[in-house]
């Protein structure tokens, strides 16, 4: 099954079983169905009249799911691109700001967008760092990179208590969506996966790049190395202390992020884990272009039998 399709039937199996959500965006039961991931929704709420295509006017639809939320209600904006969020800002902050502060929220707001992290989207796709958007309120987000992830996240998410933003990668589309199989370890609310368990390295995975730490993982075994493999799936800073653990045992440290950003959620962790002395780190991110007006890809072109030698060394 493909990656919006997967995403789509945990979808449906949590809006068929909860009564009152609503769900809107710009082409949400037209069209691609914001590529596929609303399809099927109108035979879900037809009745409820709960489904809703809008306009483009981000920030009144941001002030739209904040009001619903206010007044005990539950709202889902799905939008085909993260970058119109840039529009609903004042929301996203001062808004968000002022109902955290007099403790007001009563019901669930989710804004589900596609981050656009291929090529050839016009000059916004530069602005694809899903981090950036969450750390300017310090905002809960979630990336949705596997199988796992996407059952997990929107189960424990999707239309809960309080707000949330819900990422999902445009590049994974139309892809076969990966099943890393059963974790080593996984945090409560989403915010980190252990995949592998490992005594020779540490791979740390942020934003929507955990395929190619999977892939490296496998090159480190077939040279006989044990990875640990994590997945960072929280976009704002966490609580380090059990990737710091597994790095300060293996000693070599590897993180990769695919963002295209100057502030890398990644950094966070490399600051404290560089007060470890390991042994060795590596950080692999995509690089900067001269041209980044034009469409910036995040598919990161890693040389991964080099990378895996390296790190054994």
């Amino acid at each position: 099954m493909q990656y919006a399709e997967y995403i789509n039937s945990v979808l449906k199996e949590i809006i068929a079983s909860r009564d009152g959500l609503v769900i809107y965006g710009q082409n949400v039961t037209e069209g691609s169905r914001i590529g596929g991931l609303t399809r099927g929704f109108e035979k879900l709420l037809e009745k409820k009249k709960n489904l809703i295509d809008t306009t483009n006017s981000e920030n009144s639809l941001v002030g739209f799911g904040f009001g619903l939320m206010l007044g005990g209600g539950a709202a889902a904006f799905f939008m085909k691109q993260l970058d119109f969020l840039l529009l609903g800002i004042d929301q996203l902050v001062n808004t968000y700001n002022i109902i955290r502060n007099s403790g007001q929220t009563k019901g669930s707001f989710t804004i589900v967008p596609t981050v656009v992290d291929v090529a050839n989207q016009g000059p916004h796709s530069s602005s694809n760092n899903f981090a950036d958007f969450c750390s300017i309120a310090r905002i809960q987000g979630f990336a949705i990179t596997n199988k796992y992830d996407a059952e997990k996240i929107l189960t424990t998410h999707f239309g809960a208590p309080g707000f949330r933003i819900i990422g999902v990668s445009h590049r994974f589309l139309k892809e076969d969506i990966f099943d890393p199989g059963v974790p080593v370890a996984v945090d409560k609310e989403m915010k980190f996966v252990q995949y592998k368990d490992g005594e020779d390295a540490t791979i740390v995975c942020f934003n929507f790049s955990f395929p190619y730490g999977w892939r490296l993982g496998v090159e480190l075994e077939k040279i006989g190395k044990k990875p640990a493999l994590w997945n960072v799936n929280y976009m704002t800073p966490i609580d380090w202390a059990p990737i710091l653990a597994s790095a300060k045992k293996t000693g070599k440290l590897v993180v990769i992020d695919d963002s295209n950003s100057e502030n890398l959620s990644c950094f966070s962790l490399l600051a404290e884990a560089r007060k470890l002395n390991l042994k060795k780190d590596v950080v692999i991110t995509s690089k900067p272009v001269d041209n980044w007006f034009s469409p910036v890809s995040s598919v990161a072109s890693v040389d991964y039998a080099k990378v895996a030698r390296d790190i054994a060394s």
